[in-house]
């Protein structure tokens, strides 16, 4: 393994801690870094899976007084076997519909054009929703019903679309349908932990014929990389969604999916696929 390849291990491992849990889609902007850096093997395209699992371990760690009390008293109280159901519920809709239709995804949707557009759209939907008067029934994640949890769940499956954001589309569906800002942000990062998990444990075993000894030195740096930037990451949004809105990623969204389709059509970037 070269110097290059844990270099570029590094820098995606990074871009995925920074995008994983705001309203940016990390897998649109590990696609576009990927093709860049020209690190797009089929063993690369396993590697940007596998270190959402790294993100994913930030939010373990900063909620690891929450996890360990639902952990502990699943069985005796009612509040945690709630967050549980919740989270379950949640998970399931982009599971079912990620199975049914990742061929077709991967094959049409995974490259630069595709993946600006839906930067674009992303872009004017938070724009829309941040128009709209906001009316709040959930003040916490604890006060969610199994219907509030499933609308949610089916506002993450249009995640799968790769570009729209996973963290952007629970946030944003989550205050659509009632949930206050912080409630919309933390249930999001709750609900990364399975549905990152199972991706990546999915996509490891699918690819398992492609991996060796040689490639751990590659997911480790860029696992590490992707939890170190995620946890700032997100103790950062916390601390911002209590006083601001998601205009600025909007707006982020719109001007870097222009630059794409622009650098796209004008060939002066050779996107591959583009």
């Amino acid at each position: 393994m070269t110097d290059l390849v844990l270099l570029h291990a590094l820098v995606l491992g990074i871009v995925e801690g920074l995008t994983e849990f705001l309203p940016v889609s990390s897998t649109g902007h590990l696609i576009l870094a990927g093709d860049l850096l020209d690190f797009d093997s089929p063993v690369a395209k396993v590697f940007e899976i596998v270190i959402q699992t790294g993100a994913m371990l930030a939010i373990v760690w900063e909620y690891r007084a929450r996890f360990a009390h639902v952990i502990a008293r699943c069985a005796s109280e009612a509040a945690a076997r709630r967050f549980v159901v919740n989270i379950a519920i949640a998970f399931m809709p982009a599971a079912v519909l990620g199975l049914a239709f990742e061929h077709a995804i991967k094959a049409r949707l995974f490259n630069a054009v595709p993946v600006a557009l839906a930067f674009i759209v992303g872009g004017l939907v938070i724009l829309w929703a941040e128009r709209r008067d906001h009316r709040t029934r959930v003040e916490q994640v604890d006060d969610m019903s199994w219907r509030d949890a499933l609308k949610v769940g089916f506002a993450q499956a249009f995640a799968l679309i790769p570009g729209t954001s996973r963290s952007g589309a629970t946030i944003i569906g989550g205050m659509l349908f009632g949930l206050s800002r912080r409630a919309a942000t933390e249930f999001s990062f709750f609900l990364a932990v399975p549905t990152l998990v199972a991706a990546g444990a999915y996509d490891l075993f699918k690819h398992r014929a492609l991996l060796s000894a040689g490639d751990l030195g590659m997911f480790a740096v860029g696992s590490v990389a992707a939890f170190a930037a995620a946890f700032l990451c997100v103790r950062w949004l916390i601390r911002y969604v209590a006083t601001h809105d998601f205009r600025p990623f909007a707006w982020y969204r719109i001007a870097f999916g222009l630059v794409v389709l622009w650098t796209a059509y004008s060939g002066a970037v050779n996107w591959s696929g583009g």
